[in-house]
């Protein structure tokens, strides 16, 4: 694998400053540790500007290269954030903090672009300005869509973005993507189904919100079935169920079911909103009881742009060869997406080897793959910005 011999050189200092953060794993926009701890290490690099508060919690910084006849800039990001997961690796550097993990390989994901910094802040071979950006809150948070409010994009004028995710089960430090729709949006609901409680022995006395909510649950399925073309992508699932009721001989007043739904096209997206709100509805109103639907909007499709799609691909094969160029979408989603509607992009899976999934308490993210992580994220720098 042609890594970029800098990074062999430095492996051992990225793989130490990853497992610092694994160690010390902070949620959401709580990551004031892991904050500081990019901005000393930006600031010992010797970047020209660094900017910490961006969406909260967001640390930006700046690397200008040797000339800039070319005025572009380029985002690189990654996000900082842990998992409300505890621990089960047994590793040396395992978490030191009860019920928190970096579960989904963010560690990797930071320690990778702050090795890339370094590099560029001592080689400056390129023609142009990196924009670094270190997001908190990705898991749930929305730390993109409010690093993007807070003016990210156009403050510092950034004109296309790019950002990685660790995969396991592919090679380690090899590299997969596909232009257009790459992960899915993901919006939650939660339905109330309220009925009138009474005695399990009387069901004709009483209103079972627990047959309503049943036939909620498998109407839903519909969606996915009946309305969506075939051809389209789009899922429905309730993953939490419970009544007013914890014993067996009642029938409680209501039943309460939380669920998501995800698509890889907004129009699909849109519809599979109003139809659980219409199936909810009606179907409980059927059964005597009434709905309660509460519809989150949450993270957009991610979609890579055709052109942005095609330099990753061009910088991955710079790194390792073969790229996997044409994958199946994942209908997982990721909140990078809000950086890519409001500027053209693409979004990249590097190998984490065999092992636990991601969100699993046994996952690790492998040290292994820094190399080729932090060399695609200079070398799309030095192909897009390329001095003359």
């Amino acid at each position: 694998m042609p890594i970029k011999n800098r990074f062999a050189e430095m492996h051992s200092d990225i793989t130490a400053w990853r497992r610092h953060l694994h160690a010390h794993p902070e949620l959401l926009f709580d990551v004031h540790e892991t904050a500081k701890f990019v901005e000393d290490k930006l600031r010992a690099f010797g970047v020209d500007e660094i900017t910490t508060g961006i969406g909260k919690t967001g640390v930006v910084g700046v690397i200008k290269g040797k000339t800039d006849t070319s005025g572009k800039v380029i985002g690189l990001r990654a996000d900082m954030d842990a998992l409300p997961i505890v621990e089960a690796t047994g590793l040396e550097y395992a978490s030191t903090v009860s019920g928190k993990m970096h579960a989904c390989g963010h560690d990797g994901h930071t320690a990778m672009l702050l090795g890339a910094a370094q590099y560029l802040a001592e080689t400056r071979n390129f023609d142009g300005t990196v924009v670094l950006i270190f997001q908190p809150a990705e898991e749930g948070g929305g730390g993109g869509r409010e690093m993007v409010n807070d003016g990210l994009m156009d403050r510092w004028n950034i004109q296309e973005v790019y950002g990685m995710h660790n995969m396991p089960g592919m090679a380690t430090g090899s590299f997969a993507i596909r232009s257009g729709p790459l992960l899915a949006s993901a919006d939650e609901f939660t339905i109330r189904v309220v009925g009138k409680g009474g005695h399990a022995a009387s069901p004709h006395e009483a209103i079972d919100p627990n047959l309503a909510a049943a036939h909620v649950i498998v109407a839903l399925q519909s969606i996915a079935s009946r309305n969506a073309n075939p051809l389209s992508s789009v899922v429905v699932t309730v993953g939490a169920l419970h009544s007013d009721s914890h014993v067996s001989n009642v029938i409680p007043q209501a039943t309460t079911m939380k669920g998501t739904v995800r698509a890889l096209d907004e129009a699909v997206r849109a519809m599979a909103q109003e139809r659980v709100q219409a199936i909810a509805t009606a179907t409980a109103q059927a059964y005597g009881c009434v709905a309660e639907v509460d519809y989150v909007v949450g993270y957009p499709v991610t979609v890579n742009a055709e052109s942005n799609t095609e330099y990753a691909i061009a910088a991955a094969r710079a790194v390792a060869g073969d790229v996997a160029d044409n994958i199946p979408p994942v209908m997982a989603a990721e909140d990078f997406a809000f950086m890519l509607n409001a500027r053209p992009g693409a979004y990249i899976l590097v190998g984490n080897g065999e092992g636990a999934m991601v969100h699993h308490p046994e996952y690790n993210f492998d040290d292994e793959a820094i190399p080729a992580g932090c060399s695609w994220f200079a070398e799309i720098v030095e192909q897009r910005m390329a001095q003359a």
